[in-house]
């Protein structure tokens, strides 16, 4: 399968760029401006590019467009991954994503392949509604536990733009699960409820993400997973208060107001409004 990497947003006809699938996950899109790789970890990169906010944009829609364009391989689905030459990348990997969305849902079981894509595409994607589409099949074929260690993952290694991808997708990744929405359960409704047991996964997302807090400094980055986190202390296990309390002491020096309103709240204040 082939496409057309970027150049800018868009994918340029005239240059010969590839889209190959790796042993170990990945999937590479690859051409004379560099190359976009969605690893075992979804991480994109562009090779001699310069780090600028536009640089990472356009790493996370050619990372975006190679993972919907590997989920639509492994279906497979029938579709034309390259399109029109003036659709742009992110134009191409919607199209691309609401291609799979049917298939994927009314699939009995996915392949067991399918779920890295599917998951480097959920937090590649820029779109914190449409994202839903990649984490929905995967919670019906995979089961809820898994799909939040792997959120996890991204959180706790991901690049800063992953990492907000992946509070993207953590929201959705609680959606509640009906039996009649999907195949993939058995006939009279039921299915194993270890694959839906969330405790450990979400208590180690408490703690990943009060270690991310105090540790990028990407403003974004801070702010979502903060809000992300309960503000009562007994929401989180005890081995972990202590964390808690340093989140708390740093969110109430915080130079952003929108995270000193999730300590005042911690504080029994209230959040207040909030605009963003």
């Amino acid at each position: 399968m082939t496409s057309h990497a970027a150049q800018g947003d868009e994918l340029s006809a005239n240059d010969d760029h590839e889209l190959s699938a790796h042993p170990d996950g990945r999937t590479t899109v690859r051409g004379q401006q560099g190359i976009a790789e969605c690893t075992h970890r979804g991480t994109a990169s562009v090779q001699n590019a310069a780090v600028t906010d536009k640089t990472e944009d356009t790493e996370m829609t050619r990372a975006f467009l190679a993972c919907t364009a590997e989920v639509a391989r492994l279906l497979p689905v029938d579709v034309n991954v390259d399109g029109p030459d003036t659709l742009t990348a992110k134009r191409r990997a919607r199209d691309l994503a609401h291609a799979v969305r049917r298939p994927l849902l009314e699939s009995p079981r996915l392949a067991d392949e399918l779920f890295t894509p599917l998951m480097a595409a959920a937090v590649h994607d820029p779109d914190p509604s449409f994202c839903r589409w990649f984490v929905e099949p995967a919670l019906y074929s995979f089961g809820r536990r898994r799909v939040l260690e792997a959120l996890v993952e991204y959180l706790r290694s991901g690049s800063d733009p992953e990492r907000a991808g992946a509070t993207r997708a953590w929201y959705w990744a609680h959606m509640p699960l009906r039996a009649e929405r999907s195949a993939a359960y058995a006939p009279d409704g039921t299915r194993p409820a270890s694959l839906d047991a969330s405790e450990e996964a979400v208590e180690a997302w408490f703690e990943v993400s009060m270690k991310v807090y105090t540790e990028t400094t990407d403003v974004g980055v801070r702010y979502r997973v903060l809000r992300m986190l309960p503000v009562s202390r007994q929401a989180y296990p005890p081995r972990l208060h202590n964390l808690f309390d340093t989140t708390l002491s740093a969110a109430r020096a915080d130079p952003d107001e929108y995270n000193r309103r999730w300590a005042r709240a911690v504080d029994g204040e209230g959040f207040g409004p909030d605009s963003r």
